[in-house]
């Protein structure tokens, strides 16, 4: 996790389509968080070769480059398709070359687009992934339903879900380093116990 006085936030769009919804979705987050203080960074894995992990702990350039930012990032967002229930391959590739080293302490925030009418499935498995590379994943989650109406290249058309996608955006900002918020804000000012008062 980076140290710095102005959050770095990076973005992670787990589709691989040119006129990807989730991307545009990605965007209007990072935007906003980009007017809340942070400098935003969008991952776009058309750009990344990523090969399915073996087992076998091999040099992999744009493995290396990857790590390299999420590292470097305060918050992250990760952005999917939802694909038969669940996130993408290609998001699976990129979470698969990172590890704890990466996301632990990491505010994480959770994307996901459908085209049908249930999406959320991607979530929950993005959420448990998240909390076994010991990040930190937010309370507030985004799940975009009929994604051929609701995303527009415009952006969000539902008012609803545009407002929880910024809402989301800032959040990424607001709790950025919340694993460091014990030491930063001190110790509760209730009063010590027995035990405490006799050490």
């Amino acid at each position: 996790m980076a140290d710095s006085t102005d959050p770095h936030v990076v973005g992670v769009c787990g589709s691989l389509r040119d006129e990807s919804r989730t991307r545009v979705a990605l965007n209007e987050a990072l935007s906003v968080s980009e007017e809340a203080g942070a400098t935003v960074e969008l991952v776009d894995l058309r750009r990344y070769e990523l090969p399915s992990v073996d087992g076998v702990d091999a040099a992999v350039p744009d493995a290396e480059v990857l790590r390299g930012r999420i590292e470097a990032a305060d918050s992250v967002l990760l952005g999917t398709p939802n694909y038969h229930g669940s996130y993408s391959g290609s998001l699976k590739y990129a979470l698969d070359a990172c590890g704890r080293d990466e996301f632990e302490a990491t505010t994480v925030g959770l994307l996901e687009v459908a085209g049908g009418d249930f999406p959320g499935s991607a979530l929950v498995h993005l959420r448990t992934v998240s909390r076994t590379l010991r990040a930190w994943t937010l309370p507030t989650e985004v799940a975009i339903p009929d994604s051929h109406s609701v995303v527009t290249d415009d952006g969000i058309a539902d008012p609803r879900i545009a407002e929880r996608t910024r809402r989301l955006g800032r959040e990424l900002v607001e709790y950025a380093g919340v694993a460091n918020y014990p030491a930063a804000v001190g110790r509760s000012s209730a009063p010590p116990t027995e035990r405490e008062a006799d050490d």
